[in-house]
């Protein structure tokens, strides 16, 4: 989680200065948004979670291997998202994105807090494009995958 709070604060640290009209421009037709960026990782912190919490509880789930996951921050691949984490149009600010985002990673502090780590290495879950991770490398994976649309957020920012 310490990689994962680090990258949290440099995001936080580079949309801190922003207007809510900044973080809603679209700089580039077809491209997300700021906002919907923090939309974006918001939603894939709460479904991380929350299948966490439910492999936590299957007693069927298996361990996996280890994935080369410290690649994800590379944005020279891109990688489409799945529809339940696609962002929506609708105009959100700078505030209530930021208090998305800390619910969001509350919920998955509380969780990774109460479980040990040998159990997380135990269990895992498929990502679509990886393959099956095991649930320690699922934490690892929010924090660079939020790693990789911080370097988004300053591309975006570069054109505002």
């Amino acid at each position: 989680m310490e990689v994962n709070t680090e990258v949290r604060q440099a995001l936080f640290q580079s949309v801190s200065q922003l207007s809510d009209e900044e973080i809603n421009k679209v700089v580039e037709g077809g491209k997300w948004t700021i906002a919907q960026v923090l939309e974006h990782l918001y939603l894939m912190e709460t479904v991380v979670t929350k299948t966490i919490v439910a492999e936590l509880e299957n007693e069927q789930s298996q361990p996996a291997s280890t994935k080369p996951i410290h690649r994800v921050p590379d944005r020279s691949f891109k990688v489409e998202a799945p529809s339940y984490v696609v962002p929506s149009n609708q105009f959100i600010g700078l505030q209530e994105s930021l208090e998305k985002l800390e619910k969001s990673r509350e919920a998955l502090e509380n969780i990774v807090g109460d479980v040990e780590e040998a159990v997380l290495e135990q269990k895992s879950y498929r990502h679509p494009v990886l393959g099956s991770l095991n649930l320690k490398q699922w934490v690892s994976f929010v924090g660079l995958h939020e790693k990789r649309h911080l370097y988004q957020i300053e591309e975006i920012k570069e054109q505002l």
